[in-house]
Parts: structure tokens; C-alpha cells; sequence
């Protein structure tokens, strides 16, 4: 029901726009209502919640103090409210109108609606990908570094009073 009131306000207005003139600017800025939206269908909703359950398990861990059951309505709906609310001038700011139409069109589309399901697995898989990468680049870098000379066998630099009076004495 919102929804179609909302596109009727934007027909209404678009209407009013042509009619006396008037161009739609490509840089308008979208509004509130057309950002909440393209959040609806990213399911933001369900990533607070699963981003909350993560949380409520890691805080379970650092304060077991706690009842568990008081980490898992720590974001409720009325929290996902609020960080949606604050969370629309950051879309408003960085997208126009024009291009919240377009996303909302795309995520609502099937390929959209797949890489809405999709992207958590990629990009978890990406993140272990990203991570084993980095291992293996500072271990390559350290090892260069050790041939060198620069950092003794542990990775650190060496303990030597000229190497602490002037570090970039040498080069």
C-alpha cells in the first residue's frame, strides 16, 4: 500500500514536472521514502539481524556474565529502524533519484534478486580468498625483508644502536 502511494506521489509529481515545464534534474536527490526502499530489497532487515546474531555470539564470548538471550534482541526491529534512518542521508548524499529508480528496478529484477542471495557467499568466499592472499604476501614480503637483512629471523628489526639513533641512515 505505502509503495503505491509512493509511486503514485512520484507519478503525481513527475506529471506536475512535465506539465508546466519543468525537467526532472539528474542530479536530484532521492528521497527518503525511494531510499528505504532500495534498502527493503536489499534486506537489510535480515543482514542487521544476522550482522546481529554474529555480534551476539562474539559478546556472549567476551562478557559470559551476560544472559545470552539479552544479546539477541540487542538490534530489534525498532534498532534496524533506527540505523535504516540513519543510513538513508549516506544514500542520498552519494546516489540521485534517478539512479535509486535504477537499482530498485535492477534489485527487483531476477539477476537482481540473485545477487542480493548470492553476494554473502561471494563475498565471505572472497574474504578467505582476500585473506590467504595477504598471508601469503606478507610471508613473501618478510622473507625478503629477513634476506636483506632488515628484520631478524622472529620479524622484527634488529636491536642495533645505530639502527635506533638513525633509521634511515644507509639508503
Amino acid at each position: 500500500m505505502a509503495m503505491r502511494k509512493w509511486a503514485m506521489g512520484i507519478g503525481a509529481g513527475l506529471l506536475l514536472a512535465v506539465g508546466t515545464g519543468q525537467a526532472v534534474s539528474a542530479t536530484t536527490k532521492p528521497s527518503a521514502e525511494q531510499v528505504r526502499q532500495l534498502m527493503q530489497v536489499f534486506s537489510v532487515g535480515k543482514m542487521f539481524s544476522q550482522m546481529n546474531t554474529q555480534m551476539a555470539g562474539v559478546m556472549g564470548q567476551q562478557l559470559p556474565c551476560v544472559p545470552a538471550g539479552y544479546w539477541q534482541n540487542f538490534v530489534d526491529a525498532n534498532g534496524v529502524k533506527q540505523l535504516t534512518e540513519r543510513m538513508v542521508p549516506i544514500y542520498q548524499k552519494h546516489f540521485t533519484a534517478e539512479e535509486v529508480a535504477g537499482l530498485l528496478k535492477f534489485y527487483r529484477s531476477p539477476l537482481g534478486q540473485k545477487v542480493i542471495a548470492e553476494m554473502p557467499a561471494t563475498m565471505a568466499e572472497g574474504m578467505q580468498i582476500g585473506r590467504q592472499w595477504g598471508q601469503q604476501r606478507a610471508q613473501a614480503m618478510l622473507g625478503e625483508l629477513q634476506k636483506e637483512g632488515k628484520v631478524d629471523a622472529q620479524g622484527r628489526c634488529p636491536a642495533s644502536p645505530s639502527a635506533k639513533a638513525s633509521p634511515l641512515k644507509g639508503k
